[in-house]
């Protein structure tokens, strides 16, 4: 990301907090600006890992509060991982994601066809949908290199 966007980003950001009477911080600032450079949709613990080396007295739970505010104020959006840690995604716009539970990578992409998903009759008469997000689990393609064959890899332990 160029320092002119980088910069319009931590603008927008500010502006957000102040709509929401939300103290800006150092420290708040460095937890944005790190997601805003990150391409990984990060977790809090590795959010926590980047900003300690700045700010070697903040905590996890400090940085995981800051983050889910940071969800309830619109400026990330939350990535449930099914079974894993929560991870942030700061790029707000409509998209999609491929989730590879091999390795825990999440890509963004979008599709059209999925963007302009209605919702069945009996759910859009009770919920009002706001937003699409479609996410599709599999294999990314570094996972599955070396398996021609059509078989899947082996799921790492612990992994999502």
């Amino acid at each position: 990301m160029q320092i002119v966007d980088m910069e319009q980003h931590v603008q927008n950001f500010v502006e957000i907090c102040h709509r929401h009477q939300l103290k800006i911080t150092p420290q708040r600032v460095a937890i944005y600006r790190f997601l805003i450079q990150s391409k990984q949709h990060p977790s809090a613990d590795l959010t926590f890992r980047a900003v300690k080396k700045e700010f070697p007295n903040i905590s996890f739970d400090t940085v995981n509060r800051t983050l889910l505010t940071f969800a309830d104020i619109g400026v990330v959006e939350v990535v449930e991982v099914f079974g894993g840690p929560k991870r942030f995604d700061p790029d707000i716009t409509d998209h999609h994601h491929l989730h590879c539970i091999a390795c825990g990578r999440i890509i963004d992409f979008e599709y059209e066809g999925y963007a302009r998903l209605d919702a069945p009759e009996a759910i859009a008469a009770v919920f009002k949908v706001i937003s699409r997000r479609v996410v599709l689990k599999g294999y990314c393609e570094k996972c599955t290199q070396g398996h021609k064959d059509g078989a899947v890899p082996q799921i790492a332990a612990g992994r999502s």
